[in-house]
């Protein structure tokens, strides 16, 4: 197959772009988590994919990611938390939101480059920085 000249070079995709990529990336990771640890009924299963995914949780995530990345993902991250996004849900911060649309960009950034390996050890690594942070 061949790679599309976004998957060559994902960095020319808007941040904002690569955070909607990124926002259905994290959710699906989340959702494949939870429902690893167990059956449980959806009403619980959403409310914990919720408190995963919200603003305050993936804020705390960016600021765990940070010192852990190469200088390339580095700048995705800033470009991503840097973006204007124009508006912020009610229920999140927007320093929040912000370094959440960061967190969301690299993640589709890593996606659209075909790193699977480096998205799922970031993505381990922000379940831990959620675990300890009380989200899991």
């Amino acid at each position: 197959m061949d790679m599309t000249p976004t998957q060559e070079n994902p960095k020319l995709l808007s941040p904002l772009t690569l955070a909607f990529v990124g926002d259905g990336v994290y959710e699906l990771l989340v959702r494949q988590r939870i429902v690893e640890d167990g059956s449980m009924p959806t009403k619980k299963l959403n409310a914990q994919k919720v408190e995963l995914v919200r603003a305050s949780a993936q804020a705390a995530v960016y600021d765990g990611l940070e010192p852990l990345l190469s200088q390339e993902e580095h700048e995705v991250l800033k470009r991503g938390r840097n973006a204007h996004t124009g508006s912020v849900p009610k229920n999140a911060e927007m320093a929040d939101y912000r370094k959440a649309t960061g967190v969301e960009a690299l993640f589709g950034f890593l996606y659209l480059k075909g790193e699977m390996g480096r998205l799922r050890g970031l993505f381990d690594e922000a379940m831990r920085i959620s675990q300890e942070r009380g989200s899991l």
